[in-house]
């Protein structure tokens, strides 16, 4: 006599629900951080713009929509996913390579305007202009190595979507460097990492372990966060005003 198998009401529910939680927890870490990034320009850039009295180079204009941008983009994508619309996602992620190059290409030209621009206007003396050049070459090189990744792993999803989150955490330093200084380390990886931080709990709880590639971006997050001890020293500042120079 044949048994009838009758698997538990609850089973599939739960799994749905599972699922729901899951894509909604990356949609909620990628609106985070573009929170993050507004609010820490908000006093230099996007307040003054709201106002009208951002006087500011056009430049700046042109870095400011291609990075919000590229957290439009990360939004889009992974609200893509949550949908389930990954055939869409892996369309747009096909435009986003280009994209991304862009972001990289506008961030390391702003990286020399910007110091280039305060010297020329003496609001920085050199070896301030020279010092303040490793931080955001810094970003770009994170950004640019996580989303080369990314790029390298874009078939296997559970490292891509990882790189991903990490190549935009990058790209935040700059926004937590505008609102808490570079001698409160503490702080300042508290708030920087913090997106990364919700990302392993949550691999934790969810997986029992932490996926290898977060484990790896926050060394390399914290090897790259110490060149904030190395921007004011003579090793550093003499090829960043050699940089300067080449660039002006």
């Amino acid at each position: 006599m044949d048994t009838l198998v009758i698997p538990a009401s609850g089973a599939e529910p739960r799994r749905a629900a599972g699922r729901s939680a899951h894509r909604l927890f990356y949609v909620s870490v990628a609106l985070a951080m573009t929170a993050m990034v507004v609010i820490g320009f908000w006093p230099s850039y996007f307040g003054p713009v709201a106002r009208g009295t951002y006087a500011g180079s056009w430049v700046f204009h042109l870095h400011g929509l291609v990075f919000m941008g590229w957290m439009g983009l990360l939004v889009a994508q992974v609200a893509l996913v949550a949908a389930g619309r990954t055939r869409m996602h892996r369309r747009v992620g096909t435009a986003g390579i280009a994209y991304g190059v862009l972001v990289l290409i506008v961030g390391l030209g702003v990286s020399f305007y910007s110091p280039v621009m305060h010297i020329a206007n003496r609001t920085w003396t050199v070896d301030q202009a020279a010092a303040f050049l490793l931080l955001p070459l810094g970003d770009m090189a994170l950004f640019g190595g996580f989303f080369g990744a990314a790029i390298r792993y874009r078939r296997q999803p559970e490292i891509h979507k990882r790189l991903m989150l990490l190549a935009t955490i990058a790209l935040a330093f700059a926004a937590v460097f505008r609102r808490v200084p570079a001698d409160q380390p503490a702080t300042f990886l508290a708030i920087w990492l913090a997106p990364l931080a919700a990302a392993m709990a949550y691999d934790w709880r969810t997986r029992g372990r932490v996926h290898p590639t977060y484990v790896i971006g926050l060394v390399v997050c914290l090897v790259a966060f110490a060149r904030v001890f190395a921007m004011n020293r003579d090793a550093w500042l003499s090829i960043g005003r050699a940089l300067l120079a080449s660039a002006a």
